[in-house]
């Protein structure tokens, strides 16, 4: 049992910096913030999960079914990540490319203290802790709020390429051809760019990265020797009862410093064929994901190709929401929906395949989810896109972007879209702001 108690509380950029700096005593938590970006299936402003009291660590394997078992064994609050290498135990796939990082595959902890930020108040739901406890927690960090910031800017390091540019025009030529022959309609091709032997700091790493993104699912994940710094703008999946709803983001176009310029980028991304056929079809995926597990006749596309405008980038984003049976359990609903259909492709099996044969790095975490279950079965979950991964007993920092093919699709056109994402994460860890 929880106990339970609320706090008027504010959450402002400072106050966010000063309560993730006294959370860095623990050696698991995860923040999530939505940092009030308008959005209308917003549940909290942000939420903060710290010190575990039960862990589910796993490779591939039959993770789903353990992950069912633990989540319904805890029928508590449980906070993590599904890896995108998950697709090995969903179809006959596996996963042999390179991995710097050496994630496990699924990492979920149950947490002692949790943190709900609304508006103007947070909940405190403390497990097995007194709640004398609580208000003492309450107490200091009202008190450290109050305290100058401190900041420690991680230095510069140098980041490395796996892919070249010109193996990368390569492999998009090759998908094109499969594209010509029928195999695929659409595929997501993606690069990772990599430090080896170097140390960040990751808070600040995280703040820096989020501060110049503002994105509606920024995570900050800290599992012992793991990090994820995620700016993400898109939402995998929420369930809410018997409503599930997906967004998959297809279609992107630079920010323009030129208001009237970058208001003429943003219509020429909501009418471009191209894009819109990207994000049509990827659409149609979910659709067809989500018919799986939903009631009969309720899969519906609440927005179609609609643009949202973020701080590096105009993205176009549809919304599909179904209705489930309240006996369906939200495992099985991830496990009929994952990987999700933005990261992979159409037909979702063929592009997977054709993903490990192209690509030269073994995607983790990246195009992976983090988030987490309610004790009633609800769910939140984010695309991991334009994150840092970080493994500071390897000393290795990562981050990886890609594009979609299609048959419209010119190789240097995709490559330069690669560079547009990519170029928050470069300019943090390069310190270039």
């Amino acid at each position: 049992m929880r106990t339970v108690k609320k706090y008027p509380f504010s959450l402002t950029e400072a106050s966010k910096n000063r309560l993730l700096q006294w959370a860095q005593q623990f050696q698991e938590f995860v923040w999530l913030d939505s940092n009030n970006y308008s959005q209308t299936h917003e549940t909290y402003q942000a939420i903060l999960a710290v010190d575990a009291f039960t862990a589910l660590k796993t490779d591939s394997q039959d993770a789903f079914n353990k992950l069912k078992e633990y989540q319904s064994t805890t029928a508590d609050w449980i906070f993590g990540y599904l890896s995108y290498d998950l697709k090995n135990d969903v179809e006959n796939l596996h996963s042999k490319n390179i991995d710097g990082l050496d994630f496990p595959d699924l990492y979920f902890f149950q947490p002692k203290k949790l943190f709900l930020f609304s508006e103007n108040n947070v909940e405190m739901h403390y497990l097995n802790i007194a709640s004398d406890e609580m208000e003492e927690d309450f107490n200091t960090i009202s008190e450290i709020i109050q305290q100058p910031e401190e900041s420690e800017i991680s230095k510069p390091i140098k980041i490395s390429v796996r892919t070249s540019k010109d193996s990368y025009l390569q492999k998009v030529e090759e998908v094109l051809e499969h594209i010509k022959r029928g195999d695929i309609y659409e595929v997501n091709i993606c690069q990772e760019f990599y430090s080896e032997d170097s140390e960040i700091n990751p808070l600040e790493t995280f703040l820096q990265l989020n501060k110049i993104s503002i994105p509606p699912f920024s995570v900050f994940l800290k599992l012992n020797e793991i990090f994820a710094l995620s700016a993400s703008p898109e939402r995998y999946l929420k369930r809410t009862g018997t409503a599930v709803v997906s967004q998959p983001i297809k279609g992107t176009a630079k920010r323009l410093k030129n208001k009237v310029e970058d208001l003429k980028m943003a219509q020429q991304l909501a009418n471009d064929p191209k894009e819109r056929s990207e994000n049509i079809m990827i659409t149609d995926l979910v659709r067809n994901d989500l018919s799986r597990i939903a009631e009969k006749g309720s899969v519906s596309v609440e927005e179609l190709c609609t643009i949202y405008t973020f701080e590096q980038v105009h993205q176009m984003i549809s919304t599909v929401t179904c209705s489930v049976a309240q006996t369906i359990s939200s495992v099985e609903i991830l496990r009929n929906t994952f990987p999700m259909g933005s990261m992979t492709g159409a037909p979702k099996i063929s592009a997977m395949q054709i993903i490990e044969e192209t690509e030269d790095a073994k995607r983790g975490l990246y195009s992976g989810a983090i988030g987490y279950f309610s004790p009633s079965g609800d769910f939140d979950f984010n695309v991991v896109i334009r994150s840092i991964l970080y493994n500071s007993l390897k000393k290795y920092v990562s981050f990886s972007v890609g594009s979609a093919i299609t048959i419209n699709s010119i190789p240097e056109k995709e490559y330069e879209e690669c560079l547009l994402k990519a170029k928050a994460m470069r300019e943090v860890l390069n310190n270039t702001l």
